[in-house]
């Protein structure tokens, strides 16, 4: 595989990895560990600036209720106020030695907002594979020692590569988007 194919793939893979991410943070009617999983605590008087995931073990209890054990307990009330503080709507609850963080369920009205919300990161992927798709074909149009044929042969396979990215790209919406209308 010709080495321009590969860095365009390897960039438009690492989107597809970022929006997976960035997906997940999308709050669906169940509780997942990922939804408090990278919320930045101030812990330690607040001298030291940890992800939730860094500081305690997260899990479902149920579909409904998420339990966070902290490894160091004494840091518990700072978890706590960490999460209440970025405001991502749970309230969390101490309950020594772990905090329980109930998840309502999601109103109509905030599940249409989650999809606009969902397509929008959808959308700046799409833009993003497709930033990498014009800066491979620059590098093509620049390149000298290529004759016409190769060329057109490396646009196609680019554009194929591009075409393959984006269908991922509509595969990952139409799951999260029925993942957020389950009730």
């Amino acid at each position: 595989m010709d080495p321009l194919i590969q860095e365009t793939s390897s960039r438009m893979q690492k989107v597809l990895d970022l929006l997976k991410t960035d997906l997940n943070t999308i709050r669906t009617g169940r509780a997942t560990p990922s939804l408090v999983d990278s919320i930045v605590v101030s812990v330690y008087g607040g001298s030291t600036r940890l992800k939730v995931m860094e500081l305690a073990t997260v899990t479902a209890q149920d579909n409904q209720t998420l339990l966070i054990t902290p490894f160091d307990a004494s840091i518990i009330e700072e978890i706590q106020k960490g999460i209440h503080e970025a405001n991502v709507g749970f309230n969390p609850v101490v309950d020594t030695p772990v905090i329980r963080i109930s998840i309502p369920p999601l109103s109509l009205e905030r599940r249409e907002e989650l999809i606009h919300l969902m397509r929008q990161k959808l959308e700046n992927g799409r833009i993003m594979v497709r930033q990498a798709r014009q800066d491979a074909m620059n590098e093509v149009k620049k390149a000298d020692d290529l004759s016409e044929d190769d060329e057109m042969h490396l646009e196609k396979e680019i554009q194929r590569v591009t075409d393959e990215f984006m269908k991922h790209i509509e595969m990952l919406g139409e799951q999260k988007e029925k993942e957020l209308m389950q009730i």
